[in-house]
């Protein structure tokens, strides 16, 4: 594929999902919105709140980009941040076509990107404005460049730094990836250079948490401390079992298998191995490792963290299932593998039709979580919603949607709170009524169900979808709002 071509294919992909962004809207995940109140609290003056009860890990580079896409485009900035998802997928896509043709040839890397870009666990991601995606394209991106050229040195490091700024594992490739550039040599100053841009995330993220919190480690110890609070799986002998479902889940077993296959064949085949095959290895080993530190350090054990060795796998299933293209035509070798390709395209087409309300399960997500976010906006922007504030703060039962609560009111820290946290005597407490908001919502890890019940005192003030809204007012504060109260 030519790179005029190829050029015109992505600009069609990164087209498609801003149409797709436009036509069905959908809103930041709970810790992209975060970003967004810490970058709007950045704006306003006042210290980020990354110490707010359940706040999650702060992610540098994220909540630089929140403070941007908030200055610029205001309450908007939700919606932007969505995009951003979108179009790091595309690039996202893109970076894997250019890092499985460099390694193992045009089909392998057409395949692999085909693979990536039809997953529905990165789809949602995007969706959703996870930190993952964009993190993603540019550690592939880093992983391209070196393919393409090996011991490039600075452009890989640099967008090696920039991932390390929005998730840890990048810390972990950044130094291996040093240490693959001075193995041969003596070292030098461009060497010392490339070893301060290694070092700068984890020290620019450890400065930012000792600025806001006077506390280097705050990231490390807030994490651990939430994901014991909230009961999730945690420590290095949960690791084994979880390493192998995770990806499995992540990629679907069929990709998985491929993966398998794909190593299992790279090392049969030692000898030709390409040339770059470090590349998808060293994705691999590293996310792996990372995943391992992960239980060390007791952080919760999430199917997020092993994004990175994914998509190594990835480029190892392109390989698999693309791999015989590159061998010459009627030798046994590439009869063997064809056949045992077509096999395995079998068995993936009965795990598709076996899994085809996947994707009626994405877009009933997707629905949901446009209809929770148009729900919650229309039940905070209610006139008598609005009146009411004044006696005391909008309360939700936990957590879970307190930084969308934020958002949307531009509200502060003691304005929104979690019952599962603090009780309190008066203000406007939001309550879910359906079944699914209610399992999703409602109720969470650690929280009383106590909490979706109304406390003595609050009587019903509006209702919009899903959510319902009660008040309790202080007698002082009662004739700001008796005009919008029911009956």
């Amino acid at each position: 594929m030519s790179s005029r071509r190829q050029g015109a294919w992505i600009a069609g992909l990164a087209a498609i999902a801003v149409v797709v962004w436009a036509l069905v809207p959908t809103y930041p995940n709970y810790d992209a919105y975060y970003s967004l109140v810490w970058g709007r609290e950045i704006l306003h003056g006042v210290t980020p709140s990354l110490t707010a009860y359940a706040a999650p890990t702060q992610h540098p580079a994220y909540v630089a980009l929140s403070v941007v896409l908030t200055a610029l485009l205001g309450s908007d900035a939700d919606r932007a941040l969505v995009l951003v998802g979108a179009l790091s997928l595309v690039a996202l896509v893109w970076a894997v076509l250019r890092t499985g043709r460099a390694v193992f040839g045009r089909w392998p890397g057409i395949v692999a990107a085909l693979l990536t870009g039809s997953s529905f666990a990165l789809l949602l991601y995007a969706a959703r404005a996870y930190v993952d995606v964009p993190f993603l394209a540019l550690v592939l991106w880093a992983a391209a460049l070196e393919a393409e050229r090996p011991r490039r040195g600075t452009a890989p490091m640099v967008l090696l730094a920039i991932a390390g700024l929005l998730r840890p594992e990048a810390w972990i490739l950044a130094g291996a990836y040093w240490l693959w550039l001075v193995w041969p040599s003596r070292g030098g100053t461009r060497h010392v250079g490339l070893l301060a841009l290694a070092v700068a995330a984890p020290l620019i993220w450890a400065a930012t948490d000792a600025a806001v919190t006077g506390d280097p480690l705050h990231s490390l110890h807030a994490t651990s401390t939430l994901a014991d609070a909230l009961g999730r799986e945690r420590g290095l002998s949960h690791v084994p079992t979880s390493l192998v479902s995770f990806l499995s889940d992540v990629l679907r077993p069929p990709v998985f298998l491929a993966g398998l296959g794909g190593a299992v064949i790279v090392a049969a085949r030692w000898r030709e191995r390409p040339a770059a095959i470090h590349v998808p290895i060293a994705l691999l080993a590293g996310g792996i490792l990372t995943f391992v530190a992960t239980g060390i350090a007791g952080l919760a054990i999430l199917p997020r963290y092993l994004t990175v060795p994914a998509i190594a796998l990835t480029l190892l299933a392109g390989y698999a299932l693309a791999g015989w293209t590159g061998l010459q035509v009627g030798t046994a070798t590439r009869r063997a593998w064809s056949r045992g390709v077509i096999a395995l395209a079998l068995l993936g087409a009965v795990f598709v039709v076996a899994r085809v309300h996947v994707v009626a399960r994405l877009t009933t997500e997707l629905r949901f979580i446009r209809a929770t976010h148009d729900d919650l906006a229309a039940t905070l922007n209610d006139p008598r919603v609005q009146a009411a504030r004044r006696c005391g703060p909008v309360t939700l039962p936990n957590y879970r949607l307190v930084p969308d609560t934020r958002w949307i009111l531009d509200a502060r820290r003691e304005q929104v709170g979690a019952r599962s946290a603090t009780r309190h005597a008066h203000g406007v407490a939001l309550f879910f009524t359906t079944r699914k908001s209610l399992r999703r919502f409602g109720f969470a890890d650690g929280a009383s169900v106590s909490t979706n019940a109304p406390d003595a005192g609050y009587s019903r003030l509006a209702r919009h979808g899903m959510i319902v809204a009660y008040v309790s007012c202080p007698g002082a504060f009662r004739r700001g709002w008796t005009a919008y109260a029911p009956g």
